[in-house]
């Protein structure tokens, strides 16, 4: 378990802060007052390019988590200690407030329609919060399952873990977009819900995200990782 220290905190507050700007300024930009059009494949195309690029540059400072429900799994898997995974969550937290701010401060008008970028629930969906929350729960699944795969498992290909976490959040944006808003992280639910006083269906964000990932972390550890530890002999070695 490694230990972090103040440049991984501000690591964490300043990918947060970029990743919930950039999704709230383009969710602002593609409102009804803005250019009128919500492309749910350009804004999930954002979210490839933005998450791939932090990934990159800040993953040797703090393991660019950006979202307390990454957090809370790598906690629970011994990854991070339970004392800088509080610390994580609270920095990543005050990121997606300011990112929100900032998008706000520069698209006040654009983005007052939609809140700032703040996720709701869609109104095309039947049953309305029972399929934002499976939606939640299966995006931050997949995002955290690329997590594992290529920045947890000691076997993984690190090399590609920037393209593939970021194309993970994008497919998920891109179908899951138009019924939940997409967001998989509480920390960009939080920051433009504060901002925009959008609290509709709130736990749904944080309930939703957890889980998802808590389930994809124990999975990937006790059917990939786990395994690939253990020493065993190939079927030839047996033969004869």
């Amino acid at each position: 378990m490694e230990e972090r220290d103040w440049p991984a905190y501000v690591a964490e507050f300043t990918g947060t802060f970029l990743l919930v700007f950039f999704i709230c300024a383009i969710l602002s930009i593609n409102s009804s007052a803005g250019i009128g059009v919500t492309d749910w494949a350009v804004i999930g195309l954002l979210h490839v390019f933005v998450l791939a690029m932090l990934v990159y540059t800040l993953g040797g400072a703090s393991g660019a988590h950006f979202n307390p429900a990454v957090t809370a799994t790598l906690a629970a898997l011994r990854k991070i200690s339970p004392a800088d995974a509080v610390v994580y969550v609270l920095v990543q937290l005050s990121g997606g407030v300011a990112g929100a701010l900032v998008c706000k401060a520069i698209l006040t008008d654009a983005g007052k329609g939609v809140h700032y970028g703040a996720t709701s629930v869609s109104q095309i969906v039947h049953g309305h919060v029972l399929p934002g929350l499976l939606a939640e729960i299966l995006g931050a699944f997949v995002l955290m399952f690329a997590i594992m795969g290529c920045a947890v498992n000691p076997r993984g290909q690190r090399d590609w873990a920037g393209l593939v976490i970021g194309i993970a959040l994008g497919f998920g944006v891109m179908t899951f977009g138009p019924v939940s808003g997409g967001g998989f992280n509480p920390a960009r639910w939080f920051g433009p819900a504060v901002v925009g006083s959008k609290f509709t269906d709130f736990w749904i964000y944080i309930v939703g995200p957890i889980v998802g990932a808590l389930l994809a972390g124990l999975v990937y550890d006790r059917v990939v990782i786990r395994p690939e530890e253990k020493v065993t002999k190939r079927p030839i070695d047996t033969l004869g």
